[in-house]
């Protein structure tokens, strides 16, 4: 059983910054990949950024490659995502998402069974 809940989404101007938080239920065995994907209106939803649960491996799309961070703390508990020089391109829905095996494409949001409900985010002009 895995349940994932988002939070820090909210509105902010272009070029400043916001941290998603994800909080993780359920044994980490269970979501041994993790990510962040987002989906804005009229758009397929496009991983952004993915983590290896016990590797600590990460991956990007190249259109937020440098500027965002994914990590999670120790316990495995919380995944975050940190956005910097945010673009007004990056307002979208973002969904927290686990799967139960590694994934060797962790940013195909198919590879993906658990999801967050998301938490927007609208960077302005």
């Amino acid at each position: 059983q895995v349940q994932l809940v988002e939070s820090g989404g909210g509105s902010v101007q272009a070029g400043g910054s916001l941290r998603l938080s994800c909080a993780a239920s359920g044994n980490p065995y269970n979501r041994q990949t993790m990510g962040w994907l987002r989906q804005a209106p009229g758009q397929e939803r496009e991983g952004v950024a993915a983590i290896y649960t016990f590797e600590g491996g990460t991956s990007y799309s190249d259109s937020v490659k440098g500027r965002f961070t994914i990590s999670q703390d120790n316990a495995k508990s919380t995944l975050y995502l940190q956005m910097n020089s945010l673009k007004p391109e990056d307002s979208a829905m973002y969904y927290c998402a686990a799967n139960d095996l590694w994934a060797r494409q962790p940013l195909a949001q198919s590879k993906y069974t658990y999801w967050g409900q998301g938490t927007q985010v609208t960077v302005s002009s």
